[in-house]
């Protein structure tokens, strides 16, 4: 009998000296850099450095976003930078990082705001210059044209009391942050922190992260750009409709594919469809959806009030395990979901294509779940103001993420989750050496994603720095 093999014996000690952990962190923070956010970020928030003195505020909330885009969940895991000064400089303290959000007002979080989308034009011309630019969103096998913003609400569970924490529709108690997520590269392009009793189909909040996620836009891609907001029933308010249909009237060439409730007299005109007006459904690769079906149901269902050219869509389908079937569906052994879209049957909007073309917005869940791993998923003050900012942070590490994947990654890891870049390349580990008056940070030739991650850093070196 063969017997197995035991590991090497080792003896563990904390006395190490020239070796780094989470090495490809510092891939995150230079990126901040090279993309302006952290300059950026430096101007907004000079005013809360009136002397010039001490840690610069700027560098603080770049630290804090690379914190955590690298998986940190609280302010005191900045001393996984802090203490591996060589590489990541000086950071701030935990009460010096605490300070600063606190006094992050409104006025503040918009000066935010407005340096994120500085960095996110520099990085988007830099994606121009090094390839193809932002790619593109795809849907029935082909690809979409210009943008597509997907708008969804989320819930935060708090196990503490935190201002304006509230029980939630679901029986928890939280908030329900309302976020936008640019479904071309997973970019998170505005969100707003709300207490966990706000309504889902609040207009005047879904306006709001609208006009933020559209300031988020350069102008080169603002104007004269396809535009698709996508959103689930909660969108379908008339006031936001409305909302979009008065930017494109205002020269953004914005269009609307939004969920729809099925009340009664939309089931009566379900039922009463023939069969002759139903048509295979597709799947995201154009092939045939076995067992679902699409509909139009526009000039049927009185629209009243909604923009002129709306149009609404049904599909039904065979109900999947463990699917949640409304009384309705039940009854009709079939799994019902309906939109509105104003896209018109001329400009290619026949009802299949719109059909999994809304579909799409399904993603922006894994948009939502890979974001509650990059900051929102919990909150570190009992403050509201503090919570904010934090969101607003998130938002940013959520930006250094997807700017990596577009500027500095190939294959699978372009397109791979936090999850697995952290485990891949961020968080390895490193000997820092010196030489030729240089530091060296060498990544074990055995690591097998080593090769991936110093092409990312020559890659980094060779894009071009944003103008001063």
């Amino acid at each position: 009998m063969q017997g197995i093999g035991l590991r090497p014996r080792v003896r563990v000690s904390a006395d190490g000296s020239g070796v780094v952990g989470h090495a490809g962190a510092r891939l995150l923070a230079d990126l901040a850099d090279v993309t302006g956010l952290a300059a950026a970020y430096s101007t907004a928030l000079r005013p809360l450095r009136p002397r010039g003195t001490g840690h610069d505020p700027g560098r603080i909330a770049t630290d804090l976003a690379v914190m955590l885009a690298d998986g940190g969940e609280t302010i005191t895991e900045l001393a996984v930078l802090r203490d591996q000064g060589e590489v990541f400089g000086r950071v701030a303290s935990t009460p010096t990082a605490w300070r600063l959000l606190a006094d992050t007002d409104e006025r503040t979080l918009s000066s935010l705001r407005s340096a994120r989308a500085q960095a996110r034009e520099v990085a988007w011309l830099q994606a121009a210059e090094r390839r193809e630019g932002i790619p593109a969103a795809r849907a029935a096998g082909g690809v979409l044209p210009g943008l597509v913003l997907d708008l969804d609400a989320t819930l935060i569970t708090c196990h503490s009391e935190k201002e304006h924490a509230a029980p939630t529709y679901k029986g928890g108690f939280g908030f329900h942050p309302l976020l936008c997520f640019l479904a071309n590269t997973g970019e998170a392009l505005s969100g707003l922190l709300r207490p966990g009793n706000a309504g889902a189909n609040t207009a005047t909040d879904h306006i709001t992260v609208l006009d933020q996620a559209l300031a988020q836009i350069p102008d080169a891609h603002r104007h004269g750009t396809d535009i698709l907001v996508r959103t689930d029933s909660a969108g379908s308010a008339k006031a936001f409709l409305a909302h979009i249909r008065h930017l494109r009237e205002h020269g953004l060439d914005l269009r609307f594919s939004v969920g729809y409730a099925i009340a009664e007299p939309l089931r009566r005109a379900i039922r009463a469809m023939p069969d002759s007006l139903w048509h295979p459904a597709l799947n995201q690769n154009g092939t045939l959806r076995d067992g679902a079906e699409v509909a139009e149901l526009t000039g049927v269902i009185d629209l009243d009030g909604y923009p002129a050219g709306t149009r609404i869509i049904v599909r039904r389908e065979r109900p999947h395990p463990g699917a949640q079937l409304s009384v309705f569906d039940q009854d009709e052994g079939l799994r019902h979901q309906v939109f509105l879209t104003d896209t018109p049957y001329s400009g290619g909007g026949s009802a299949q294509f719109l059909e999994v073309r809304h579909r799409g917005h399904a993603t922006v869940e894994d948009h939502i779940r890979c974001g509650k791993s990059t900051g929102f998923g919990r909150f570190p003050s009992r403050d509201f103001n503090v919570n904010a900012a934090w969101l607003e942070l998130s938002l940013a590490a959520i930006d250094l993420l997807a700017w990596t994947r577009v500027l500095l990654l190939d294959g699978e890891l372009a397109t791979a989750e936090p999850k697995r870049l952290r485990y891949r390349l961020l968080h390895v580990a490193a000997r820092l050496t010196r030489g030729g008056r240089r530091l060296h940070l060498r990544i074990s030739a055995t690591w097998p994603w080593s090769h991936e991650l110093a092409t990312a850093f020559h890659r980094l070196a060779a894009l071009p720095l944003p103008a001063t």
